[in-house]
């Protein structure tokens, strides 16, 4: 008679554990979790020691996180590399626009901008200024969406409110590549892992309408080397721009013209 090493019963104990008051949307996360973390401890047979380097790695990115830095985001990305990118809507150019993953130092104080507004206040000797602008629009009906939330979240930020035509614009600079924060969880795991610690020059971007679904991505310059080596694998194609030089305009010698599909909430449960 065949012997198991590991008691075969022991995941549906876990999961039949949970009571019926759950949710049942957490019912199935939940299920779905426990038999893959059961499965990946029982096929790598996995030790004590591992496990708990593995949770001292998560214990730390809480000790190291703040409203300034969300270390925990940082060492997610890593370890998902990216929920996003298990999507393929939106990888077409023809699709809403694709999600990409909020970066890890993302802040709830964006400040308000007019339209048009230069981000920049502290302009480095070697930047180049770039006037970014578009539309938000319904992607079925390519309708412009008056009053949508475009909000640059990165360290250049601002938060902007769509006009008649549903645009947008600000001058910015032009992003370049930065290394992931070395002196946490989520570089030493890059570390770990042997690979380089560079992101892609890109922007983050989070657009907001009532009656949409909420649209949190990144835009990533073509040019940069990094772009098909993101150390975090968050790039799409559909995500990938070009600045294009600009003419006429004392402020700015490069543009981007961006615009942003989002879908409708009812869209989205069909």
């Amino acid at each position: 008679m065949a012997t198991h090493r590991f008691d075969p019963n022991f995941t549906d104990k876990v999961i039949n554990a949970m009571g019926p008051k759950i949710p049942p949307r957490l019912r199935q996360l939940m299920t779905g979790l426990v038999r893959h973390v059961h499965d990946f401890a029982r096929e790598n047979e996995l030790t004590v020691d591992e496990w708990m380097a593995g949770v001292e790695l998560l214990n730390w990115a809480g000790q190291m996180s703040d409203d300034k830095r969300n270390e925990g985001q940082l060492l997610w990305n890593k370890v998902s590399s990216t929920k996003s990118h298990f999507t393929l809507a939106g990888e077409a150019h023809d699709a809403p626009t694709a999600t990409a993953i909020r970066g890890p130092f993302f802040r709830a104080d964006t400040p308000w901008r007019q339209n048009g507004e230069d981000i920049v206040k502290t302009k480095p000797a070697d930047g180049e200024m770039a006037f970014m602008h578009g539309q938000v629009l319904d992607f079925m009906s390519k309708k412009p969406l008056v009053g949508a939330t475009v909000e640059e979240e990165f360290i250049l930020r601002g938060k902007f409110k769509t006009g008649e035509e549903g645009g947008y614009s600000f001058y910015c600079l032009r992003p370049t590549p930065y290394p992931v924060p070395h002196d946490g969880p989520g570089g030493k795991l890059i570390e770990l892992m042997d690979l380089h610690p560079f992101r892609p020059a890109h922007i983050h971007i989070i657009a907001t309408h009532n009656g949409y679904r909420s649209l949190t991505t990144q835009i990533f310059d073509r040019k940069d080397k990094n772009v098909e080596s993101d150390c975090i694998f968050a790039v799409k194609n559909s995500l990938v721009v070009d600045f294009v030089p600009r003419a006429g305009d004392p402020q700015a010698g490069l543009e981007l013209n961006y615009d942003i599909k989002l879908v409708c909430d009812a869209a989205v449960g069909a």
